[in-house]
């Protein structure tokens, strides 16, 4: 998000995050769950003005899905077990509950860093929270 609009403070720097990223040789993960909230958030007109429009929001999606380094987290069999479990370790309720689901699927397919700005995942252990610099 904060890398396809410019108005963002963080802008500059999560675009040289995923520059880094795609001119890396390490493979890199973005959650399922995670393309949906993004074209939720940046298409809608009461959290940005203009918002984007479907089609620019997923081409800058596609720009990342599609590149050789990306993979796309999907749930697999054990993702209710690694729910479960998120949820209870940090009492998850309400909006922290989008944060547990991404935690789940990341521990099931083995990721253990997750580069955010979103604080709430260093709640969650067994991570390297990695922030924007």
């Amino acid at each position: 998000m904060y890398a396809h609009r410019q108005e963002f403070s963080h802008h500059v720097a999560a675009l040289s995050a995923l520059r880094d990223l795609a001119e890396g040789e390490a493979q890199w993960a973005i959650p399922v769950f995670v393309l949906a909230e993004f074209v939720r958030i940046v298409t809608h007109p009461s959290v940005l003005r203009p918002p984007s429009t479907p089609g620019l929001a997923i081409a800058a999606l596609d720009a990342l899905v599609m590149h050789p380094g990306a993979v796309v987290l999907n749930p697999g069999d054990r993702f209710w077990e690694f729910f479960r479990e998120a949820v209870i370790e940090e009492r998850a309720t309400g909006n922290l509950t989008f944060d547990a689901q991404i935690v789940a699927v990341c521990r099931e397919q083995g990721v253990d860093e997750i580069l955010t700005e979103d604080r709430d995942f260093a709640r969650f252990s067994g991570f390297n929270v990695r922030r924007l610099r």
